[in-house]
Formats: C-alpha cells, sequence, structure tokens
C-alpha cells in the first residue's frame, strides 16, 4: 500500500493542504536532484529524464490535487516528501512505461530531513521576492509621496488620546514611511539568511549515501530554475534550526504590528463624518455599503480587513516560535507548520499592504480646515503664546478654551486683530519645532 493512502490514518485530516508555493518549491527540489543525479551517473538517463518531466508537471501545478497530505503531519515533512515522490514516480512511470521507484529513483541522495526543510525555504524566498518585497516598496513609496504631498496639512498631535502641540499629516505619515521602510530592509537581510539551504545533510546532516558535492550542485541547479541566489547552509545547523525563517517571521510580524497601529490612527481620523474626528475623507471605502441596516453609512473597511491580516500574522509568528522549538538533537520537527505558516503570512501581508496602499494611503482626502480648527482649538497651544502674549491673557484665554471657543476665536474677543492673530498662530512655525517666542 502507497505511503500516501496509509498516512491518513496516523497524520491529522483537518483540510489544511500545502500552497501552491510550497508544492512549487519540492517540486524545484526534486527536479534539482533529477538533474544532478543524472549528470553523476546515479540515475540511469531514461528515468532521470522521466522524473525531470514529472517535477516539471508538479512545479507547474499539475498535480496539486494529489497532494493531498494535511499540514499536520509528521513534524519533519516525511508525509509531504513521500507524497510528491509517489506522484512524480507515478508519472514518471507512465511517461517512461517502466516502474520508477519514489523512493530508490525520485528520493536519491535524498532525505524528508534535508528536502523539506530545503524546500519551505526555496518557497519562502521566492514568496518573499514576488510577493512580500514588491508590496513593502509599493507602500514605502506611496508613504513617501502622501508625506511630503500634505507637509502642510497641519492638525492637533494627540497624546494619550488628549489634544496636543500641533502637527502636520505629512509628518504623521513620514513615521510610518520610516517604519515600514526600516522593516523593508529588515526582510532584505533575513531572505539572504534563509536562502542558506540544507539539501545535501541526508538524514543527518553528514551527507550519507550522496555524493560529496551533491548540495553545492543542487543548489547550483535550483538557482538555475528561479534565478533566486541559494546558498548552501551549515547542514547540521538548517536541519536543526528554523530560526532563520522565524526571524523572517517575526520581521513580518514587526510590520503587522506596525500596520495595526497605522491602521488605528487611519480608523480615528476617518472616524465621524459628524461625531468622530472626521479628519480625513477616504473616497474609496464610499464604494460598498457600510451597513445592511443604515443606507448610506461608509466604513474604513480595507483597513479593517488589514487589522485581521496584521492579527492573523502576529498569531502565525507566534505559532512558529513554538514550533521552532519542537525537536530534539539533530531535526527539527515542526518543519510542515513553520513553511506553511510562512508562506501564508507573506501571501496575507503582501495583499493587506497592497490593497493599503492603493485604496487607503493614495485616496487620503484631508478636511484641511477642520484640522486646523482641532490644531487652533488644542489647550497646549496655550504653552506656545504664553511667552508671546503673556502670562495673564494665556490663562484667560485657558478659560474660554473651556468654553469651547478657538484659540484663534479667544484671540479677537481679547482684542487681537486678524493680522496679529495669524502671526501669533503661525501653525506651520510650530510645527517646525524650536522656540517661537525666540524667532
Amino acid at each position: 500500500m502507497k505511503y500516501t493512502e496509509t498516512a491518513p490514518k496516523l497524520f491529522m485530516n483537518t483540510g489544511t493542504r500545502f500552497p501552491r508555493k510550497i508544492i512549487w518549491a519540492i517540486g524545484v527540489v526534486k527536479l534539482a536532484c533529477a538533474r544532478v543525479n543524472t549528470s553523476l551517473g546515479f540515475l540511469d538517463s531514461d528515468i532521470g529524464k522521466a522524473i525531470e518531466e514529472a517535477s516539471i508537471e508538479v512545479i507547474n501545478g499539475g498535480h496539486d490535487k494529489e497532494i493531498t497530505l494535511d499540514v499536520f503531519q509528521t513534524g519533519s515533512g516525511t508525509g509531504l516528501n513521500m507524497n510528491v515522490n509517489e506522484v512524480i514516480a507515478e508519472r514518471a512511470t507512465e511517461i517512461l512505461g517502466k516502474k520508477v521507484h519514489p523512493n530508490d529513483h525520485v528520493n536519491m541522495g535524498q532525505s524528508s530531513n534535508d528536502v523539506v526543510p530545503t524546500a519551505i525555504r526555496v518557497a519562502a524566498v521566492s514568496s518573499a521576492v514576488d510577493l512580500l518585497i514588491p508590496s513593502l516598496e509599493k507602500i514605502t513609496s506611496e508613504l513617501y509621496r502622501k508625506s511630503q504631498e500634505f507637509q502642510g496639512a497641519i492638525k492637533s498631535g494627540r497624546t494619550h488620546l488628549r489634544d496636543a502641540l500641533p502637527i502636520s499629516l505629512g509628518q504623521e505619515l513620514s513615521a510610518y514611511y520610516d517604519a515600514i521602510d526600516h522593516e523593508l530592509s529588515q526582510v532584505k537581510t533575513a531572505i539572504e539568511y534563509v536562502k542558506e539551504l540544507p539539501i545535501g545533510g541526508t538524514a543527518v546532516g553528514t551527507g550519507l549515501n550522496t555524493a560529496p558535492n551533491f548540495q553545492e550542485l543542487v543548489i547550483r541547479e535550483i538557482n538555475t530554475i528561479t534565478s533566486l541566489g541559494f546558498k548552501p547552509a551549515n547542514k547540521f545547523r538548517a536541519m536543526r534550526f528554523l530560526t532563520d525563517l522565524l526571524l523572517l517571521s517575526g520581521t513580518m510580524r514587526n510590520i503587522a504590528v506596525e500596520m495595526y497601529r497605522i491602521g488605528q490612527d487611519f480608523r480615528l481620523m476617518f472616524s465621524g463624518p459628524f461625531t468622530g474626528l472626521g479628519e480625513i475623507d477616504l473616497p474609496t471605502q464610499e464604494e460598498i455599503a457600510g451597513s445592511s441596516i443604515m443606507p448610506g453609512k461608509t466604513n474604513p473597511v480595507t483597513v479593517e480587513s488589514t487589522l485581521l491580516v496584521s492579527a492573523q500574522v502576529i498569531g502565525l509568528d507566534h505559532s512558529n516560535q513554538i514550533a521552532s522549538m519542537l525537536g530534539e538533537f539533530e531535526l527539527a520537527m515542526g518543519i510542515p507548520l513553520v513553511g506553511y505558516n510562512i508562506v501564508v503570512q507573506e501571501s496575507i501581508l503582501a495583499e493587506a499592504l497592497s490593497k493599503f496602499s492603493d485604496l487607503v494611503i493614495a485616496g487620503i482626502n484631508p478636511n484641511i480646515e477642520k484640522m486646523r480648527k482641532y490644531a487652533e482649538s488644542s489647550p497646549a497651544l496655550i504653552t506656545v503664546i504664553s511667552p508671546i502674549i503673556g502670562y495673564d491673557k494665556a490663562s484667560q484665554i485657558g478659560k474660554m478654551l473651556a468654553k469651547g471657543l478657538s484659540i484663534r476665536e479667544a484671540l479677537k474677543e481679547l482684542g487681537f486683530k486678524e493680522e496679529e492673530i495669524n502671526k501669533i498662530l503661525n501653525l506651520q512655525e510650530l510645527v517646525k519645532g524650536g522656540i517661537p517666542s525666540k524667532s
């Protein structure tokens, strides 16, 4: 009886399947190994060619429905490796017209213990290059562009959700840009670590039952197929520890935490329109109904979707922390789960970053007058203007603010002329820092 038929009786059967990217990656590893084994004379060329052809079909998605074993399986990933070995062997047998064996031929010079840790790293790097990094580049570019555009949009700063000194919307956006730009650099750094592959280690890292240069040759083939620049790992380390992947996961967690904070700020600025802050409009959010019972209501749906993605990415990172601790001595035991989680994190985070960039940041429309009114109403401004107008008048203004007047209105009541008020409330100068009373 085939391994794939027996294993579901012992593994979980949750319906959680490996994503396309991981199936693609293990197909890449099998193709590279077949080419090397054939070139070394270990595989007959006709068998090698048939395995290559079947592996390419796996790479192209032709056998996804046959990769059926659950993610929640044996912790080394033997289930995934054997599932793919059997699919390739069966297809190669059809192509060749004679028996191709899943272990003797397809798995030649390999072990699940080096194949699956290699495949999940190939998948993680490919997803980062194809999805995560482009989405990070998009959102940082858009945040930077908008931060420059809105340097003159003055609003009230807020600390502890209480009125504070003025700040520009551009300055706030520059904080978001800088945070995500740093994370982009961290992702690129982590990816270089993840590019180190342990293929060639076979069962315990020693490379028994394969050629001494198998690792180097297979990685060269993987790079020919993917153009992603993989490198040989210390096989003993990369089969034992998944902390390079955990580093990537942790960086994605940091991005998720920052996106959660950014999303909350956007929700608050968009709150209203009449009983909240109402500082910005997000026209794209008006394209769908915000409520099934309140006609005309609009909600920050893309922002809220991003918050849910952030929660999931953070949760999967915690799962990765625990799964990365599983195992003893020569083998990690959380390989299938960490591989699955990483690719899911990359996919959903990239989607959220891209949508947030296109539908939220690019469409932000500041309510300039309302922002300025809030900024001019902040009691914190009394501290700034006190050295200019004197302590006694500043105290009077404080009492007027408590009655709901803005500082501009209070200054008018105290007899200041419009020109004087504009000079006192030069918010553009206040957001530059320094000591206004000395300028």
